[in-house]
């Protein structure tokens, strides 16, 4: 998205066990939970890469009440800020099942993709997560499965989706993950 010109802010909200910094080899010292905690100015805490159109929010030091911090007053006036500041606002937020802080993202968001893992998310996970966000009233784009091996032709890319991968799936379960779209006001760009 930030190569096509727009500006995006990609913001880490798993507060319980973030990701965003490793995946762009940043440091997390100063993040989400200083803006939403001490009032800092986003601005301040967040990170620019080599794309001029990409700011990055880390997630910041873990606090002890991460599904309150996402919904406090703080976080709806941040991402109201925010997206009024930038072209595309992109949360990235834990798992779905196991705690509310995704659905509670959920209602401060225009729309919501799930993210799945290939052989680790069951369909019965997949399902679950669905029900949970449409009975918090999220707006569901889609869907996107991840880690799918390059080297595995066996499905030509379409088992998993279709349910055939019953026989790779492994003791180690991953739950659905969210990804939260916000656009800027009055923009309909998705």
């Amino acid at each position: 998205m930030a190569q096509t010109g727009k500006k995006v802010l990609l913001v880490d909200c798993d507060l319980r066990n973030p990701s965003v910094h490793k995946a762009f080899n940043l440091p997390n010292g100063e993040g989400l939970t200083n803006v939403l905690a001490e009032s800092l100015d986003y601005h301040e805490a967040s990170k620019h890469l080599s794309e001029p159109d990409l700011e990055i929010l880390t997630s910041g030091p873990k606090p002890p009440d991460p599904s309150e911090l996402l919904g406090s007053r703080r976080m709806k006036e941040f991402v109201k800020k925010a997206s009024a500041e930038c072209d595309m606002l992109l949360l990235d937020a834990p798992p779905v099942l196991p705690v509310t802080d995704s659905v509670v993202l959920s209602q401060l968001v225009d729309g919501i993709v799930i993210v799945l893992s290939y052989g680790k998310t069951t369909k019965e996970m997949a399902v679950q997560t669905k029900e949970s966000l449409k009975k918090a009233g999220a707006n569901i784009l889609g869907a996107v499965i991840n880690n799918i091996p390059e080297n595995d032709h066996s499905h030509n890319g379409y088992g998993y989706y279709y349910g055939y991968d019953e026989e790779s799936k492994s003791n180690s379960r991953r739950k659905p993950r969210l990804l939260g779209v916000r656009e800027k006001a009055g923009r309909r760009d998705l």
